[in-house]
C-alpha cells in the first residue's frame, strides 16, 4: 500500500459520500489474515504518534522521571505520574510492565536518563518507551506534552480481538494529503507490530462516518459497496 493509493481511495470516499449537517470523520479499517489473535503476543494495542491531528486524539498519559525535587514539585498536576530518580533502582519488572501498559508518553529530566537506561532500558527500549529528555522546567515539560498530543490508540481489543481495526484519521475538511499521511503512519506501525508484516494485512478501507467504505488499491465500482459494508461488520472482506 502506498500514499498514492490512499489518496485515491480518500477522494472516492469523499466524492461518494452525501453531504451531512455535521462534519464527518474519516475512518480507516484494517482487516487481517493468518493471525491468531487468541495469542497474547499477536494482539494489537499500540499508541501511534501521528504527523497530524485527527480531531479525536487519545488522552495523553505521561510518566516523567525526575531528579530535582523542586522540579518534581513544580510539575505536580501537569504530569500524570512522577517517579524520582532515587526510586528507579527499586522498580520491579512488574512495575515497568505496568508503566508500559498505562502510560503513552515517557519523559525524563536529563539528569535521570542514565538511571533509566541502566535499570529500565532492557524493558523500555524494545517497546519504544525510552523517555525523551527534557530540561527541568515547566515550559520544557509543557512543550514536550504539546508535541505528543497527536498520539492515537490503535487496538483490536474491542470485540474479543477480532481480526479488524477501526481508527479515526481525520475530518472531511482536513487536507487529503495530511489524512493520507496519518493513514500511512498507522498502517506502517501496525505492519511493524505483527509477525507477518504486510503479509498479515488482508485489506484496508477508508470511509466517512456515514459513507461507503472504499478499498485502498482498487478502483471503485458500485457493486463493491455491498461487500465493503459487510466487511465493516466483521472483517471478512
Amino acid at each position: 500500500m502506498d500514499s498514492k493509493q490512499v489518496l485515491q481511495a480518500l477522494q472516492y470516499a469523499k466524492a461518494l459520500s452525501k453531504k451531512r449537517k455535521f462534519e464527518q470523520s474519516i475512518e480507516m479499517v484494517l482487516n487481517f489474515k493468518g493471525i491468531d489473535f487468541k495469542k497474547a503476543e499477536s494482539r494489537i494495542d499500540l499508541d501511534v504518534r501521528l504527523p497530524h491531528a485527527t480531531g479525536r486524539q487519545a488522552a495523553v498519559k505521561s510518566l516523567v522521571f525526575v531528579k530535582d525535587p523542586n522540579f518534581a514539585e513544580e510539575i505536580k498536576g501537569k504530569a500524570t505520574r512522577i517517579i524520582m530518580d532515587a526510586d528507579i533502582p527499586a522498580l520491579k519488572k512488574k512495575d515497568v510492565d505496568m508503566f508500559i501498559r498505562d502510560y503513552n508518553v515517557f519523559l525524563a529530566e536529563g539528569a535521570s536518563i542514565l538511571a533509566v537506561a541502566k535499570h529500565l532500558g532492557q524493558q523500555l527500549a524494545p517497546k519504544g518507551r525510552m523517555p525523551k529528555p527534557i530540561q527541568p522546567s515547566v515550559a520544557s515539560l509543557e512543550q514536550a506534552l504539546r508535541s505528543v498530543s497527536t498520539y492515537t490508540k490503535i487496538t483490536n481489543k474491542k470485540g474479543k480481538f477480532m481480526p479488524v481495526i477501526h481508527a479515526v484519521v481525520g475530518k472531511e475538511s482536513f487536507k487529503e494529503n495530511e489524512v493520507a499521511e496519518n493513514i500511512m503512519e498507522i498502517y506502517n506501525a501496525v505492519v511493524n507490530a505483527i509477525p507477518a508484516k504486510e503479509g498479515g494485512i488482508k485489506s484496508v478501507y477508508v470511509k466517512l462516518t456515514m459513507g461507503k467504505p472504499i478499498k485502498v488499491g482498487e478502483k471503485y465500482a458500485p457493486e463493491q459497496s455491498q461487500n465493503a459494508q459487510a466487511m465493516m461488520k466483521g472483517g471478512n472482506a
